[in-house]
């Protein structure tokens, strides 16, 4: 088999398609592959007419994935086929490459494999293109692939806001707590993101009404959104945001002692971290501050008593009377923070024990912006919405139409 003719298996290539020469230039780092089409007629890709004329050839180059340390590119003249039945002169598509796309398929699995761990501009430098390219393919690849995507299998939600910078601003996220994916995201974070939300949803055959629960934060704008766009869903506030709420008020309470007591410098990570996470200092400073009786030992008290609560709430215990118990405690505490956070709660109660009821938790949203914000800092912040959203997308939407990773085997079904 001559070079040609392996290049041509190589490439995946079939009649009327081979490579017809290959040029090596060392110097410049690359490898060049010239294909040919020796077919004299073609079928029309328009109306698929068979035996057509061609009318012309234009010549067009791709990139490939790199010949061992070269950069490689596929050029070929493409045909037009000039058609007697649909009166059009329309250009073939070819099986190495979507349309208008100066990167092969293969090339663009590759992008989109390693866009989800690197920052694009990395991406872009080591394969010598522009931004904008690399972009480009993430764009086409994650709006076909979300356009191929059904939701009728969804029966809950879950919704969180992002913070996305300033120029950006907030992002709503909503996921499947079930299957832990981002489903979708609207600008802004007030009650009429739940009817874009929904358009969108509709639009990818979900059921609106088979959404049984969605757990959110008490955000007054998600609730009235929620209930507006979902009326016959429970809302449910499950005890990740609770526990971020209590985490604020501890903090608050140490913010306004320390300024009386300077022995609390420096305490701010250990009262919010678990203690099994304490290191040696910490754990001195905590056990200091538990003999201490300030303020601050109380909150972080009712912060270990909640977490102790929750437990068993996920044990089985019945969570009405332990929620209960820790909300008189909060409005008695003295402590203004755990004194409003109880009001709060207490006003909450209903959406909170159907959270435990129901199952619902919005834990996949820790791990989804933990994601999410990896992946902005990677980038050092994002030129368009657009863009952001396709990331989060190509990272936590677990879409199942977007080219495989060239480099893994694929084993035969």
């Amino acid at each position: 088999m001559d070079s040609t003719s392996l290049f041509t298996a190589a490439l995946g290539l079939q009649d009327p398609w081979k490579v017809a020469e290959i040029r090596f230039e060392p110097d410049q780092g690359e490898i060049h592959f010239d294909l040919a089409c020796d077919a004299k007629r073609l079928g029309c890709p328009a109306c698929a007419a068979t035996d057509q004329s061609i009318h012309d050839r234009s010549q067009r180059t791709w990139q490939h994935l790199h010949f061992f340390q070269f950069k490689a590119f596929l050029h070929a003249p493409l045909p037009r086929v000039k058609c007697n039945q649909c009166g059009k002169v329309t250009q073939v598509e070819v099986p190495w490459a979507r349309p208008g796309s100066g990167f092969t398929l293969l090339m663009d699995a590759l992008v989109l494999t390693l866009a989800k761990k690197l920052p694009v501009s990395a991406i872009a430098h080591m394969f010598g293109v522009s931004e904008n390219r690399i972009w480009r393919a993430i764009n086409v690849h994650v709006a076909s692939a979300r356009q191929a995507t059904t939701y009728t299998e969804v029966t809950a939600l879950g919704v969180d806001e992002k913070f996305v910078g300033r120029r950006l601003g907030y992002l709503t996220l909503f996921h499947d707590p079930l299957t832990r994916r981002v489903i979708a995201t609207a600008e802004g974070r007030k009650a009429d993101t739940f009817e874009t939300f929904k358009a969108d949803f509709v639009s990818h055959q979900g059921q609106p009404d088979a959404i049984k629960f969605i757990t959110m934060d008490m955000s007054k704008s998600f609730q009235a959104g929620a209930r507006n766009q979902f009326p016959k869903a429970e809302i449910c506030f499950d005890a990740f945001h609770i526990s971020q709420l209590i985490h604020d008020a501890v903090d608050e309470v140490r913010r306004a002692e320390v300024k009386q007591d300077a022995s609390l410098k420096g305490s701010r990570w250990g009262l919010l971290k678990s203690p099994e996470d304490w290191s040696r200092a910490q754990i001195n400073d905590m056990h200091w501050l538990q003999r201490s009786g300030l303020k601050t030992a109380r909150a972080w008290r009712m912060k270990q008593r909640y977490k102790e609560l929750h437990l068993m709430c996920r044990a089985g215990a019945d969570p009405e009377p332990l929620y209960r118990s820790w909300i008189s405690w909060a409005k008695r505490s003295r402590l203004e923070p755990f004194k409003r956070l109880g009001r709060t709660l207490k006003s909450h109660l209903p959406g909170i024990l159907a959270a435990y009821r129901l199952g619902a938790s919005n834990a996949a949203a820790e791990n989804i912006n933990s994601q999410i914000q990896a992946a902005i800092v990677r980038a050092r912040g994002f030129k368009s919405l657009l863009s952001l959203t396709n990331i989060i997308f190509l990272t936590t939407g677990k879409l199942s139409n977007l080219p495989a990773n060239p480099f893994q085997n694929q084993v035969p079904g």
